[in-house]
């Protein structure tokens, strides 16, 4: 179930972005971790002592929602999910567990 607001607000049509290979759907424009929000994903990241981290600030200055990006069959660098523009099939990496 999404946890987006709906009363009240327009949206572009639905696209669908894959996390650890799991459709999700976004909208383009939003951010990779809006997406993620409303999809029900909060672990974006690993600390040193390999803890689950949550997102912090989502302004891009705490480095919490880092995560790996895959556009065209090409593997980014890990980045800001509060700061990347969702695009139609792009892949997401997250950590998985606890």
């Amino acid at each position: 179930m999404s946890k987006r607001i709906t009363a009240g607000v327009v949206r572009p049509s639905p696209v669908s972005i894959f996390v650890n290979g799991k459709a999700v759907e976004a909208y383009e424009g939003e951010s990779v971790l809006t997406a993620l929000i409303a999809a029900g994903v909060l672990a974006t990241s690993r600390d040193s002592f390999g803890r689950l981290r949550t997102p912090f600030c989502n302004m891009g200055v705490c480095f919490d929602c880092l995560v790996e990006v895959e556009e065209g069959g090409r593997v980014s660098s890990r980045v800001r999910a509060c700061l990347t523009p969702v695009r139609a099939g792009l892949r997401v990496v997250v950590p998985e567990g606890r």
